[in-house]
């Protein structure tokens, strides 16, 4: 049966995620370049769990030299991956786990293997200042609020979910608000200090687990498309004696003679159980990863994990687990 992790290992586990970095290697589109291909790349070590947008600034003073139109603003910005462009609400861990490091959603075929996800790196990416991509992407602005309401209305969502109400991030003062965004992948300990009051306690179980679960598929138009599967989770389910036998969880003698016949046990709703529920054909066992493996930045999560936990220490800044899957062989 999953036990729960201790704090230490919840915040070793936090702190090893908020140091995950990807290198990105980042080209002005040759279409809006004085030299064309010729323009430097700008490169830089990224945290995963940061946003492109935040990189504007820096990367039009980077390449204002280089522009063909000097009067674009830094807000103009949006980046693509092999022409795709990158859905920018989306943390950077999870757009380079969807487009290129798990089962990539522009390439077909089978998953890749680590030497693969190794040739990606750095994960080359354009910036472009002009023709905005209005029917993929939000319109940014240039106070950064489009971006960050985007944020806050993501962790309303989470704080929802997890407590039956947004009261929690509803009642924060203005300054933890702003500080709350402010602080993702800068300052951990400002991060924890605000979240910790929109987190249930520990020996408090969420209402419903925050998770969402990307699934690539092949391009069939040229295009690469997603679907994305989200439902109420709870963070425990109901297994009566014999379902709990047939899924090999431990129960006690004890535990069963508790419960009157057929009546449920609960037990911990597991990562192998939520996808097996959510994804049966390509989760038919909930214990093994036959057909597919759930990826959650960039590693292969454990079928037995409790999602409560996961959610708890492995969550991206808003609240959510972004789990990916990633198809076996």
């Amino acid at each position: 049966m999953p036990t729960k992790m201790d704090q230490a290992s919840t915040s070793s586990i936090q702190q090893a995620i908020w140091e995950g970095r990807l290198p990105l290697e980042i080209v002005l589109a040759p279409s809006e370049s004085r030299v064309y291909d010729k323009t430097d790349p700008y490169l830089i070590s990224y945290h995963r769990i940061s946003y492109l947008p935040s990189l504007l600034p820096r990367l039009h003073a980077f390449f204002s030299s280089s522009l063909i139109d000097p009067s674009s603003q830094p807000h103009e910005g949006w980046f693509s991956f092999e022409n795709v462009p990158l859905k920018w609400h989306y943390p950077v861990g999870l757009l380079y786990d969807l487009y290129a490091g798990a089962e990539p959603a522009s390439k077909g075929g089978g998953g890749l293997d680590e030497s693969d996800a190794q040739a990606t790196l750095p994960w080359r990416l354009t910036v472009h200042f002009c023709d905005w991509p209005h029917e993929d992407l939000v319109q940014l602005d240039a106070a950064g609020m489009v971006m960050n309401d985007a944020f806050i209305n993501s962790v309303k969502e989470a704080d929802f979910l997890r407590n039956g109400t947004a009261k929690g991030i509803m009642s924060l003062s203005k300054e933890d608000s702003s500080g709350l965004w402010e602080a993702v992948s800068v300052d951990l300990p400002s991060f924890r200090r605000i979240s910790n009051i929109l987190l249930p306690p520990t020996n408090q179980p969420f209402r419903n687990v925050p998770i969402r679960i990307f699934l690539p598929l092949p391009p069939d138009t040229g295009a690469p498309s997603l679907k994305v599967f989200q439902s109420p989770l709870s963070p425990s389910i109901a297994v009566s004696n014999m379902t709990a036998s047939h899924l090999g969880l431990s129960l006690t003698l004890s535990m069963a003679r508790h419960n009157s016949n057929n009546s449920p046990s609960t037990q911990s709703q597991t990562v192998g159980t939520a996808l097996h529920a959510l994804l049966p054909n390509l989760f038919p066992s909930r214990r093994t990863p036959v057909l597919a493996n759930p990826v959650l930045h960039g590693a292969v999560l454990p079928m037995s994990a409790p999602v409560e936990e996961v959610v708890r220490c492995s969550a991206y800044g808003d609240g959510w687990a972004y789990i990916v899957v990633r198809m076996v062989g």
